[in-house]
């Protein structure tokens, strides 16, 4: 693995936990502590290789749809697991995107108290994706411009009202308004998303930011998911030649000339 070229930002789709758990003839709310502790571990790792942004999709909008019990579960683990070890020993800043306001008030109080205690680290930034998904991320960044774009129809005597607090024009609308608008405005898009588990799909997982990251899927449960598994993601990574439309022979010149 070459230590110079690691992805600034790894997002994941920690995928498995429940099949893990019931392979050995658990619950699945077994499968999500063990999880827990695979979190940490790769969240260690990826601090000590230089990764600057990790994203962990944690808790979809679809998942509220499982049963009472394990949603319950599963909550009850965000509160266990945001412990300051990981963060403070590691400086690590933690960040959430996603749907607050319909986690459960102690949630919502425990994950802004981590958020503030860390908010100082710069070793890396740990984002979970809770109550998350990518096209109610996308909605909710069209109606905040479509409210903007409202809000220049005042003109023109509100022209530089507008123009103060964020009003736009329809016109002046770029893909770059639109990943302002984002949950994710605060980091770049992720270089590699890995999926555990064995399928091989994103599940409505940062649609818009993954247009051009490389993707990895293995068939690791996630709570089996190791550093050792991890290099071999990221290996993966660096034998891959990143073109973004363009084609190979330009991408090596543009590398000569560097």
């Amino acid at each position: 693995m070459n230590k110079n070229n690691i992805p600034g930002h790894i997002a994941i789709i920690m995928d498995g936990n429940g099949r893990w758990a019931a392979a050995q003839g658990k619950p699945r709310k077994y499968g999500h502590q063990a999880g827990v502790e695979t979190v940490r571990r790769i969240t260690t790792e990826c601090a000590r290789l230089g990764v600057k942004f990790l994203t962990l999709y944690t808790f979809s909008t679809e998942n509220w749809n499982r049963p009472a019990d394990e949603v319950s579960a599963l909550m009850g683990l965000v509160l266990s697991s945001l412990e300051d070890e990981i963060f403070m020993k590691n400086n690590v800043r933690f960040r959430v995107i996603g749907d607050m306001q319909r986690l459960p008030d102690e949630v919502q109080s425990r994950l802004q108290e981590t958020m503030d205690h860390t908010a100082g680290n710069t070793s890396m930034t740990l984002v979970v994706a809770l109550s998350y998904s990518s096209r109610w991320e996308i909605t909710n960044a069209v109606k905040q411009i479509v409210a903007e774009v409202n809000d220049m129809k005042e003109l023109p005597q509100n022209i530089i009202k507008n123009l103060a607090t964020g009003g736009i024009r329809m016109n002046d609308i770029t893909e770059e308004t639109i990943s302002q608008h984002l949950q994710t405005n605060f980091m770049p898009d992720p270089d590699l998303l890995i999926r555990t588990g064995g399928e091989l799909r994103v599940s409505n997982y940062l649609l818009w930011q993954i247009a051009y990251s490389e993707l990895y899927f293995c068939d690791t449960y996630w709570p089996d998911f190791m550093e050792e598994d991890l290099h071999k993601a990221i290996e993966s990574y660096q034998n891959r030649q990143r073109r973004f439309g363009k084609t190979e022979s330009q991408i090596e010149e543009e590398e000569k000339q560097k």
